[in-house]
């Protein structure tokens, strides 16, 4: 059988690898173990020997090598990956919080290409797009079997270079052209916040990002000022994020060294008990926490430490259940690693890992009614753009196009109140909190008198 030159090469780079490095932060590797690894790599050097010399065409070498290392990671746990170079960018531009494109959020519905929403003050926002929105052409080609990778790569860019969308608007007959300008988007994890009622605050965190702790401290503080005397956080469906970011986030709402949560791994460094560096900012005041089972990891580190040292009311939805830290080793192609390696614990040792923050108010969402799908959508919208050219439009000015069709929606928080009954509920019990609060405080003022 014919050995590839860079084969043999491989096998000895594991070899020593295994061997001549046995070494995981300064911990040795038992000998069994080594020995059993040995095993393996003769078993992997025999099989891609094979595919090498007797697959039907001839197959790359970096296509083998990241399949391989897909799926080692995919054998540990759900949350272990390896990421290619436009996985790993993607990760730091979610994490960073900062990239050249258009603002807007997108996903697959129905076989469309669709807006979720336009970020405030983008592009997308200042040319009207709006939640709905089909996107059936990017620069003059169908995306028709787009997937969202795809979507991304075309819609973002170097700032100041101009990208055609032709668009569909829900309700509409006609498509329409527009001309948008890349500029640098900023993404907000704190999407929503404001005062529903009775000076009751709310905020909306969608994800733990670089710069999500000071977009909320910003938020409170404004928040103060409107004479905010009782919090709604909201972090339904929010996935999570950085540890250290919800730690950062959770300190707002606790004494100092109050402890948010412990890791524990198999390393001494991995073992940590990581605490509430200042007195937060809202360290006393009434405060509920909306969670559902789309609550993981990050929001559910929160919750679960707000819980557990009686700080507020955990309200909603049991959460999702991810206890574990992803740690990220870069790679020198530019690809990584992203790897689990400790499990964390709320500040009263339990693991919620499988089984979720469950709430001390449990409310279920009541799903408003919903227009149903129209049947072969996607190829109704297909078969008009390859029949009838769009309508050509100017390019959209520089100031926002908000009485325009379309200029996106923006519910006020109380119509969001009146849709949503879990909010609505978290209004109702903050307003008892207050009362009940009140009269407390008479009760000791009076004692003490």
């Amino acid at each position: 059988m014919r050995r590839h030159p860079w084969l043999m090469s491989v096998s000895l780079l594991l070899m020593l690898l295994i061997g001549g490095v046995p070494r995981v932060a300064g911990r040795e590797t038992e000998p069994a173990v080594q020995e059993d690894v040995y095993k393996q790599i003769d078993l992997f050097e025999h099989a891609l020997s094979i595919v090498l010399n007797d697959y039907v065409e001839e197959p790359k070498a970096q296509q083998l090598m990241y399949g391989a290392l897909k799926g080692m990671l995919a054998t540990l746990d759900p949350y272990s990956q390896f990421m290619d170079p436009d996985s790993y960018n993607e990760l730091k531009v979610d994490t960073g919080g900062e990239f050249g494109g258009l603002g807007i959020e997108i996903t697959i519905k129905d076989e469309l290409l669709t807006v979720i929403a336009p970020i405030d003050d983008t592009p997308a926002y200042h040319a009207g797009l709006m939640s709905g929105d089909r996107i059936v052409k990017i620069d003059g080609e169908l995306t028709r079997g787009i997937t969202l990778m795809e979507a991304v790569k075309k819609l973002r860019g170097k700032p100041n270079t101009d990208v055609k969308l032709t668009l569909l608007h829900e309700g509409d007959s006609e498509l329409k052209e527009v001309t948008l300008t890349r500029a640098i988007v900023k993404i907000q994890s704190v999407r929503e916040a404001g005062i529903i009622e009775d000076h009751i605050g709310y905020v909306r965190i969608s994800d733990f990002r670089e710069n999500t702790a000071e977009e909320l401290e910003k938020s409170l503080k404004e928040l103060k000022q409107a004479d905010m005397d009782g919090l709604i956080v909201d972090l339904r469906n929010n996935p999570g994020g950085l540890l250290d970011v919800s730690v950062s986030v959770a300190e707002l709402f606790l004494e100092r060294q109050q402890l948010v949560v412990t890791t524990k791994g198999r390393l001494e460094n991995q073992n940590q008990e990581l605490r509430a560096r200042v007195s937060g900012l809202v360290n006393s005041m009434p405060l509920v926490i909306l969670i559902n089972e789309g609550s993981a990891s990050a929001s559910e580190i929160v919750a679960g430490a707000i819980q557990d040292h009686h700080r507020g009311v955990i309200m909603g939805a049991k959460s999702h259940g991810k206890a574990s830290v992803q740690t990220i080793f870069p790679l020198k192609d530019g690809s990584a690693l992203r790897l689990t390696t400790s499990k964390y614990f709320t500040p009263l040792g339990r693991s919620i890992h499988g089984e979720g923050i469950h709430p001390d108010v449990p409310v279920a969402f009541e799903r408003p009614s919903e227009e149903k799908t129209k049947p072969n959508e996607a190829e109704q919208v297909f078969g008009r753009v390859e029949s009838e050219p769009p309508s050509d439009t100017a390019k959209p000015p520089a100031e926002p196009a908000l009485e325009g069709k379309f200029a996106p929606p923006k519910d006020s928080l109380q119509e969001k109140k009146q849709k949503d009954n879990q909010l609505a509920r978290a209004v109702d019990l903050l307003k008892g909190l207050k009362v009940y609060q009140g009269q407390e405080k008479e009760r000791q003022h009076a004692r003490r008198s």
